[in-house]
């Protein structure tokens, strides 16, 4: 039988847990990073990009392949990598009603809300807070606080040197006056998080935290955020914090992407226009890489636009779209997928016997059970990989179930 290269710290225990989200048709990152057929090809790419963002050079990935063909699979694979590679992560499912590209705030409240770090389990929020605490006063101001001036919207800059240092310590006879009425210091971590997080937040309570958390700039610009520059310009922000919080940078996983194509022409317009600026940048270095998950429909909804379709407003033509993206994005880096061959669906079916074989500790019959599960295999042609491996668990199971009876 064909060895699974484990590791020594996967117990029997997380081997029957990959096995146990592989018969719900969940993804899991042991069984995902056990079962990926063409590994070293992804891995090689995947490292490329990594590589990459540290020489600080932008780039970009479009994993691309018709709906069953491993997109999702992929995508958690690079997940798990990235964590074991000392990048933060965010995997996002995008949709037209709940996560519709074109609004950047809603995109960005995504990210940050399914971002994690290598090394802990804590949200951005409280992950900076605890990180920030350790600097020195003097580190703050010669490492971070440059970066923040120069990377951040003024709200998010000023929310995160808020979120860095303490509150204002006020007597109670202060607490008392009309003066400090809006001295609520609970309030404030609440408030500064929720901005953080992407959430609108009534300016003038921001304002109080603000000044009583000593920003002493936080009234030099407007603390509203509109469109999608704003968002878009803060994700970069948080790429190049990560790194000087010990990070390499930040990947961006960006599932079921055919959906920005599936709305109407204006925001699919504002859509392409984020995509463009996210492929290629105007900056020269990038600290984050964005990976999207496409099917064909995608690119031909792409191709076939009218780019010079325009509307009329006050008597003035008015262009639908900026530019013509079927042709701007020619050199869009791609990795296409293929369904796996006859031969590779058997050394998977090799890989998927031994990891069930060591989860539950039994010894299969195997020319009988790879008989069965490779007939089980033809009768799902056509289906999500995810389902066919459900498929594949199940007749382990059954095989495992008639040799304890």
């Amino acid at each position: 039988m064909t060895d699974v290269q484990t590791r020594d710290n996967e117990s029997a225990f997380d081997l029957r847990r990959a096995i146990e989200r592989l018969r719900e048709g969940l993804f899991d990152p042991v069984a995902v990073r056990l079962l990926t057929a063409r590994e070293s090809r992804l891995k090689k790419i995947i490292d490329r990009g990594f590589q990459q963002i540290d020489q600080n050079k932008p780039t970009h990935l479009c994993i691309c392949g018709a709906y069953g063909q491993g997109k999702s699979h992929s995508l958690n694979y690079i997940h798990d990598l990235a964590l074991r590679e000392n990048f933060v992560t965010s995997l996002i499912n995008l949709d037209p009603r709940e996560i519709p590209f074109h609004d950047m705030r809603r995109v960005y409240q995504a990210l940050v809300a399914a971002m994690r770090f290598p090394d802990t389990d804590t949200a951005l929020a409280a992950h900076w807070r605890a990180w920030a605490s350790d600097l020195s006063r003097e580190d703050f101001e010669n490492r971070v606080a440059p970066l923040l001036h120069r990377e951040m919207p003024h709200v998010f800059r000023s929310v995160l040197t808020a979120m860095a240092q303490k509150t204002v310590s006020l007597s109670k006879r202060q607490r008392g006056t009309k003066k400090h009425a809006s001295y609520r210091p609970r309030e404030f971590p609440y408030l500064l998080s929720r901005v953080l997080a992407g959430d609108v937040v009534p300016v003038y309570r921001l304002r109080h935290a603000l000044k009583y958390r000593q920003v002493d700039f936080y009234k030099d610009a407007s603390l509203t955020c509109k469109g999608a520059e704003p968002h878009l310009q803060m994700i970069r922000g948080l790429g190049r914090l990560f790194q000087k919080m010990g990070y390499r940078g930040w990947v961006l996983l960006f599932d079921e992407g055919e959906s920005i194509s599936q709305v109407r022409v204006t925001s699919r317009s504002r859509s392409y226009q984020v995509l463009d600026r996210i492929f290629f940048p105007e900056v020269a270095s990038s600290a984050i890489y964005p990976i999207f998950a496409f099917t064909d429909d995608f690119f031909h909804r792409v191709d076939e636009e009218e780019y010079d379709r325009v509307r009329i407003r006050n008597e003035e033509e008015i262009p639908y779209f900026e530019k013509d993206y079927a042709s701007a994005w020619t050199d869009l880096k791609r990795y296409i997928l293929h369904d796996l061959s006859a031969k590779e669906w058997r050394a998977l079916i090799e890989k998927l016997m031994h990891l069930h074989a060591k989860a539950y500790h039994w010894h299969p019959p195997e020319a009988d059970v790879r008989r069965e599960m490779m007939r089980r295999l033809s009768h799902m042609q056509g289906q999500e990989t995810r389902y066919r491996l459900k498929g594949l668990v199940d007749e382990l199971d059954l095989a495992h179930q008639d040799q304890i009876l």
